[in-house]
C-alpha cells in the first residue's frame, strides 16, 4: 500500500512547534494529503509565509513523483516561484527516483526502514534550523531528518519581494537505507 492510497480531504493542516537540541524546530502537520495540484496549492502551507512551510511542501511534492511525475514537477515549479525547475534539475530528480521512490516518504515522522517508510498519521514533517540557518540575508537553510539516514538533509529557501519563501535548492534526494522488505538478506 503506497503513501497516497488512503487520501482524504487535504485542507485540514496545522503547524506545531517542537524541540530539537536547542534549535528551533517546527512540526508541519498535514491531517490528510492532496490529490490534485489545485488541492496542493490550497493547503495552508502553500502560502509559503515561512521557510518551514516551504520545506515541508517540498517533501510533500516529491512524494507524488513516483505516481505522477508531471504533477510533482508542477508542484515543485509552484514552490520555486520566479525561478522554475531547469532541465538539469528535472533530469537530476528523474535520476534520483530510478531505484529509491521511498526516499521522500522517509522524512515523515514515524517512517523507517522497518515499516517500509510508511509514516504515522497525521502526516508530520519536522523542519529544523540551526545557528547558521540565516547567515545570508533573505535565505534560510533548514533541515529535515530522514528515518533512513544518520544526518539531517538540507533545503535552502529564498525570500522574494512578495514576502514568500520559495524553494531555492534542496539536498533531500540522496540515498538512504533500503526498506526492510527489499533487503534480500533479512
Amino acid at each position: 500500500m503506497g503513501l497516497f492510497d488512503s487520501l482524504k480531504n487535504p485542507f485540514a493542516a496545522n503547524n506545531a512547534p517542537a524541540q530539537s537540541g536547542g534549535n528551533k524546530s517546527v512540526n508541519v502537520v498535514f491531517n490528510s494529503l492532496p490529490e490534485t495540484l489545485d488541492q496542493y496549492k490550497a493547503l495552508p502551507q502553500a502560502a509559503m509565509s515561512t521557510p518551514f512551510d516551504t520545506a515541508a511542501m517540498t517533501v510533500l511534492a516529491f512524494c507524488f513523483y513516483p505516481q505522477n511525475k508531471d504533477m510533482a514537477l508542477a508542484m515543485l515549479d509552484f514552490l520555486k516561484g520566479p525561478k522554475p525547475l531547469s532541465q538539469y534539475e528535472k533530469q537530476f530528480i528523474q535520476d534520483r527516483f530510478r531505484d529509491a521512490d521511498y526516499v521522500p516518504r522517509s522524512y515523515f515522522n514515524g517512517a523507517s526502514p522497518e515499516n517500509d517508510y510508511m509514516p504515522s498519521q497525521p502526516y508530520t514533517i519536522t523542519v529544523s534550523e540551526n545557528p547558521y540557518s540565516y547567515q545570508q540575508e533573505n535565505y534560510a537553510k533548514l533541515f529535515v531528518r530522514s528515518g533512513g539516514a544518520d544526518s539531517p538533509r538540507e533545503l535552502l529557501m529564498r525570500k522574494a519581494k512578495d514576502g514568500k519563501w520559495y524553494l531555492w535548492d534542496q539536498f533531500i534526494l540522496a540515498g538512504i537505507r533500503q526498506p526492510e522488505s527489499s533487503n534480500p538478506w533479512a
